[in-house]
Formats: C-alpha cells, structure tokens, sequence
C-alpha cells in the first residue's frame, strides 16, 4: 500500500504521530484507516479541529500551515503517485531561492488532477530513480528537478541551481549528465545538456564567478579550474599550467580589515610557493571586463614564457 494511504492500526494516538510528520496535515483515507468514521471526521471539522486545505486533505488543530504543510498537502491531495515538482521542488531541495506563487506538483502522464492552487504537469517518463522524499516530502530527485526546471527557466536560474546542487552535494555536473542521458526524452534534458557542455560551464559559488568565466571565454583564454584546492585554500580559479591562481573579490566576503588580512597571507603562501597570484573585484569583472581580459592576456603571456 502506497505510504500517504498507510493504515495505522494500533493506537489512535499514531494519527497524531503522522501528523507532525507530515507537517501538521492528514489525509480522510488516513484517519478512516485508524479507525474514525465520517461521521467523526464531519464533526471534528464542523468543531474546527479538522480544516479542509484541498479535496481530502485537513490541517489539523488550526487552518495555517507551514510551507512545508502546504507542499505536502498539495502532494496528498493530488494521490500517491504526485510528487512535488518544477519550481516548488527546487525551493524544497533550496536550489532557488523563488519559489513559485502556486504549487507544482508532478503526475505520471495518465493521471489528471486538477486543484485549486495547484499546477500540475504530466510526464511520460515517470521512473523510480526521479522519487525522493525530503524532509518527508515525496518530491522529483535533484536531478529530475533540475531538468524539469531548464524546461522552463532562464539559462542565468538554471546556472544556478545546477552550482546550487553542486555545493550543497546533491550531485555532482558529471552525475547529472549522466541522470540526463537516462532521461533524453523528458522536456529540459537537452537544454540542460547543453548549458552543461558549455565551454564556460564550472561548478562556482558565486554569479561573480560565472561572470569572470565567460570573460575568459570569450577572450580565447584557456579554461581555468573552479573552486580548486591550492597550497591548503580554496581559490576561485586555477591554472595549473601556468602557476596562476585567481580570485574574484565579491564586496560582501571581502569588506573587513580581517578579511583582508586573510587575502594578504594566501597570496603570500601562494608566492611562496612560485605561483603567480591576481585578485580583481567585481566593479572590474562587471565594468571592466575588457581590463581584465586584456590583464589575464598579458599574465597568462608571461607565465606560459616561464613555463
């Protein structure tokens, strides 16, 4: 028996255990299966202790529920195979932090549902692998959430969301490559695919990060490596090659005196070391990128000479 119409057949008391669990809802086949007839559930809702959200769906105990309770009620309400989906997935697994005005939830594509509140979209290829279950949630896997989301975003969201999942070791760029080749066919899967095999694509950790690779890219530089570990720091980019590294200063990491003492003492290991450090804020990435590109040009000019 699916998990959302589990029956609890012991103690009464389990319906309020699956509550909490669920975030402070519960469906009408639940409490029928512990026991409650409908003429008891009529009654809790008429003495406010029960309060419709969507068709056999009930907050319990007061009618406002959390984000997390309406995200699982809209799955309930929509059956066992509904999983959370698109923009509301991606909010869930925090791969975005926008989250849409109306839930999304995802069917098999034989399945219709429709709710108040609630889009819902059908796809064919419905497999095990794409169920998850976060924070108690069934929803799309990181991967599934992520093509489903290219379907529809703009390539700036969708960037982000992949380096989002990347940094919060929900899968990696390579397994998620992967995941696509498994999935050609659903909407999103080859456009992901090809912001994926961008030349400028790297997992970063900042929008300043992605705006510096696509400035070296479009000035024919080589391809440095992302969020490299070098002489015991991370840097924002490396060029083993060249003995190069790179850093990208957003105002909000670098503004105080502390901080700025810890820059001065990486590049100082870094020199040690024979490596050539440069450090560019994001006025230059952003305003002046041609002096930047043409600073990287002579750099890079140099260190391939010694090399």
């Amino acid at each position: 028996m699916p998990w959302n119409v589990k029956r609890l057949q012991s103690d009464r008391g389990e319906i309020w255990d699956l509550t909490r669990d669920q975030h402070g809802v519960v469906t009408r086949a639940q409490l029928l299966g512990v026991g409650f007839t409908r003429e008891a559930i009529q009654h809790r809702i008429e003495r406010g202790r029960l309060h419709p959200l969507w068709r056999g769906v009930y907050a319990v105990g007061r009618p406002e529920v959390t984000k997390l309770g309406r995200w699982m009620a809209a799955v309930l309400s929509c059956g066992p195979e509904a999983l959370l989906g698109h923009g509301s997935a991606a909010a869930l697994w925090k791969l975005t932090e926008r989250e849409p005005s109306v839930v999304e939830i995802v069917l098999p594509d034989h399945l219709c549902r429709r709710r108040p509140g609630v889009r819902v979209r059908r796809h064919a290829t419905q497999r095990a692998a794409d169920r998850r279950e976060h924070r108690g949630i069934p929803v799309t896997s990181p991967a599934t959430t992520l093509i489903d989301l290219a379907s529809r975003g703009g390539t700036e969201r969708i960037e982000r969301a992949v380096n989002a999942a990347d940094r919060l070791g929900l899968i990696d760029p390579e397994s998620l490559r992967a995941a696509i080749e498994a999935t050609p066919t659903r909407p999103g899967a080859g456009r992901l695919r090809r912001l994926l095999d961008r030349p400028t694509f790297a997992p970063t950790e900042s929008y300043l990060e992605r705006r510096f690779l696509s400035l070296v890219d479009r000035a024919g530089l080589p391809t440095p490596r992302t969020q490299a570990r070098v002489n015991g720091f991370r840097v924002d980019f490396h060029w083993p090659e060249l003995d190069l590294v790179v850093e990208t200063d957003g105002l909000r990491y670098h503004r105080t005196p502390g901080q700025q003492a810890r820059d001065l003492k990486r590049e100082q290991v870094h020199a040690a070391a024979g490596l050539r450090a440069l450090r560019f804020t994001a006025a230059q990435v952003q305003d002046e990128p041609a002096y930047v590109a043409r600073t990287l040009r002579t750099v890079i000019a140099q260190q391939s000479a010694r090399a």
